[in-house]
């Protein structure tokens, strides 16, 4: 007999059966509102892989007295589609669950946008995409979107508690018994991803024998051996690796290296040189800047060697440079400056350039006008004279505000107020 896997089975029918997004379908949320309400709308929910997106889809559809089907957007033609469709006008209403829903192309569009808008079908589309960056303006505009999380160590235990002890669909006919520890290890190495938690546990069932008792008992070693690797899921083209790379500068830029090292890790695990080393020189310039003008040049070394070497040897260049710019000073002055020059600029606070300050090669001394003449500083002492530079509508605006970080820009800022005290 060619059962259906763990995981599949133990899907919740309803969705008082749902472990883990409490903030979507706990007591007094929307979708817990929606279902108590009887009126659903379209919607897409998204978010990483085995984290029950199909489920919760089902089991609201099955809270429901609305027939539904489950499609997908890439395995289903149109004419699944349009059957689907003749069923929903045959009882007057369906609820179409559609896997891959960012997948949709224009034909299949075309065809379901009519239905979702007079009602008769109602969507519930599931992806790992960004709906807001993956899926077509005219489906997203008519569903809500929703995001999920990834169960939490204490939800996979729950989860897998329930598949053992579940006598019609899970393993409760057999006769197992597991440590804390086992469903913990399980629980900590699936990332997040309860499909994944809920087939470790059925491998580790169906391939431990049982003792002289008829007892199967299930510990650490025996998951262990199930789960080779821990969990570790990257999309080098999804959110979760923006959301990496957002973590690790933010680390950096906290100083906080343990932190800052772990996300590195992942990084380097999914292999994406290239992605840090473009963040590593933007942290260089962005976050420490003024503060260790020797960080940019020092970053560039570490990445020119870790790409002379690739990995896993790049690693130990990458992890000298992270150190170092976690326990750099920080100073964000100049770029902060430039931003709000550019803010002017942009917002028509220019005027016009000083005549002393114009380029007179191509007009002559006399095309100047007010017959103002550039004071040359390198024929002053110290090279500075007084003399003014902005435009006169702007002429005592200041932009760079110095921080006392590291010597460097300490320094500047003692010459930058001598300067300023001179310019008065």
């Amino acid at each position: 007999m060619n059962q259906k896997p763990l995981a599949f089975r133990m899907r919740p029918k309803e969705i008082n059966e749902i472990i883990g997004q409490q903030h979507l379908v706990g007591q007094g949320k929307i979708l817990s509102r929606m279902v108590k309400a009887k009126h659903l709308t379209s919607m897409i929910l998204y978010g990483p892989p085995g984290i029950g997106k199909t489920s919760i889809a089902t089991a609201i559809a099955g809270s429901t007295k609305v027939s539904f089907r489950t499609l997908n957007a890439v395995v289903n033609n149109k004419k699944d589609m349009e059957i689907v469709v003749q069923e929903g006008k045959m009882s007057g209403k369906i609820i179409l669950i559609l896997d891959e829903v960012h997948r949709l192309d224009k034909a299949k569009q075309d065809f379901l946008l009519p239905h979702l808008e007079s009602g008769l079908v109602t969507l519930i589309g599931a992806t790992t995409s960004n709906p807001y960056h993956a899926i077509n303006p005219a489906i997203r505009s008519r569903c809500q979107i929703f995001e999920l999380k990834p169960l939490s160590p204490d939800e996979i235990v729950l989860a897998l508690k329930r598949a053992i002890t579940d006598k019609e669909n899970g393993l409760g006919g057999m006769k197992i018994e597991t440590s804390e520890e086992a469903l913990t290890f399980i629980a900590h190495s699936c990332g997040g991803d309860v499909r994944s938690a809920l087939s470790a546990i059925e491998l580790a069932v169906l391939s431990t024998d049982q003792n002289e008792e008829g007892i199967i008992k299930i510990d650490v070693e025996a998951v262990e051996e199930c789960i080779q690797k821990k969990s570790f899921v990257h999309d080098k083209n999804g959110d979760a690796h923006y959301d990496v790379l957002s973590a690790f500068q933010k680390s950096i830029r906290g100083s906080d290296v343990n932190a800052a090292l772990h996300y590195l890790a992942r990084l380097i695990e999914a292999g994406d040189l290239v992605s840090i080393s473009r963040r590593l020189l933007v942290i260089a310039y962005e976050d420490i800047g003024l503060a260790n003008p020797q960080a940019g040049g020092r970053a560039l070394d570490a990445i020119t060697v870790a790409e002379r070497v690739g990995f896993p040897e790049a690693r130990i260049p990458l992890a000298n440079i992270v150190v170092e710019l976690c326990l750099s000073p920080k100073s964000n002055s100049a770029y902060k400056a430039l931003d709000a020059a550019l803010s002017d600029v942009r917002s028509g606070s220019t005027g016009d350039i000083p005549d002393h300050l114009k380029d007179a090669h191509y007009k002559g001394a006399a095309a100047l006008g007010r017959g103002i003449e550039y004071l040359y500083p390198h024929d002053y002492e110290n090279s500075w004279v007084k003399q003014q530079y902005l435009p006169d509508r702007i002429k005592n605006k200041k932009y760079y505000i110095p921080k006392l970080t590291g010597k460097f820009e300490q320094a500047l800022a003692q010459v930058y107020e001598k300067l300023t005290k001179l310019g008065k």
